[in-house]
């Protein structure tokens, strides 16, 4: 399902080597989040509904 979506490593993956980044694929029916330093791992999958709910949460526990 994500070999061929269009990974994209987010912008908010700092400066340096990025360690501490993700990388996201979105598809019309989904979202994919993987982590780029292990992208053959699992990946988290939303619909984007619940994306937009999973960053929301994210981005209140860390203003």
């Amino acid at each position: 399902m994500t070999d061929l979506d269009n990974w994209r490593k987010s912008s908010y993956s700092g400066g340096g080597d990025g360690n501490a980044c993700v990388e996201v694929a979105h598809h019309p029916s989904h979202i994919s989040v993987r982590d780029s330093k292990a992208p053959t791992r699992a990946t988290l999958t939303f619909r984007p509904h619940s994306f937009a709910v999973f960053v929301d949460a994210l981005q209140a526990a860390h203003p």
